[in-house]
C-alpha cells in the first residue's frame, strides 16, 4: 500500500524503521547493513527526510544518530500511515479490542525495532482472555493484512514474573491500562 505512495524503497524502509517504534535510533552504516543497501543511497534519503524535518539527527561521538522527529506537525499522521501499511492498526483494533479484559499488549520482535519482516509478534496480558476468539480474529486479521501474527497470552501474574524480559528494549507497548486496577 505505502509503495504506491512512495516510490523509493529505501525511504519506505527508513519510515518503517523510525515510525513503527519512534524510540528507534540508527546511524548510517548500521542502516546500510540492516537494509543491505549502499551507504550513499541511505544517506541521500536520510538527507531528504532530515531536510523535511521528518527525522532528526544528533552527533554521538563520530556518528550521526537519526530518529523520528516526534515534534513534527505530521508525526502522528505519518505514524498512522506506517501502522496501517503494516497492518498493526488492524491488530490493535481487531485482536486486542475483541479478546476480553486486556491489561497490556506488547509488540515484540522485528516490528518493535522497525523491521517489516512479515511476522507480527504480539503479547497479550490479561485475565479471562477468550482464547478461541483470539485465534479466530488472528486468522481473519492475517488474511486482511497479509502477514503472520504470533500471539503469546499471559495472565497478569505470569507477566509480573516475566516483566523484566519485556523491559529490555525489544518490545513496544501498544496498550496499557492503569496499573491501580491490576497491580
Amino acid at each position: 500500500m505505502i509503495e504506491n505512495l512512495i516510490t523509493s524503497k529505501t525511504k519506505i524502509k527508513l519510515l518503517l524503521k523510525f515510525f513503527l517504534n519512534p524510540d528507534t535510533k540508527g546511524y548510517l552504516r548500521q542502516l546500510a547493513k540492516e537494509f543491505n543497501e549502499s551507504t550513499n543511497g541511505i544517506r541521500v534519503e536520510l538527507n531528504k527526510l532530515s531536510k523535511a524535518q521528518i527525522i532528526e539527527s544528533q552527533k554521538e561521538g563520530r556518528s550521526k544518530i537519526y530518529k523520528a522527529n516526534t515534534k513534527h506537525p505530521l508525526f502522528k499522521e505519518i505514524r498512522q500511515i506506517v501502522l496501517k501499511s503494516t497492518g498493526i492498526d488492524k491488530v490493535i483494533s481487531d485482536i486486542i479490542g475483541k479478546t476480553g479484559d486486556v491489561y497490556t499488549a506488547l509488540l515484540r520482535g522485528d516490528y518493535a525495532v522497525g523491521k517489516d519482516s512479515g511476522l507480527i509478534d504480539l503479547v497479550i496480558v490479561g485475565d479471562n482472555l477468550n482464547t478461541e476468539e483470539i485465534d479466530r480474529v488472528r486468522k481473519k486479521t492475517e488474511k486482511l493484512i497479509d502477514r503472520k501474527i504470533s500471539i503469546l497470552q499471559l495472565t497478569i501474574n505470569e507477566y509480573k514474573k516475566l516483566k523484566s524480559k519485556f523491559d529490555e528494549g525489544n518490545s513496544l507497548t501498544l496498550l496499557e491500562k492503569p496499573k491501580k486496577k491490576y497491580l
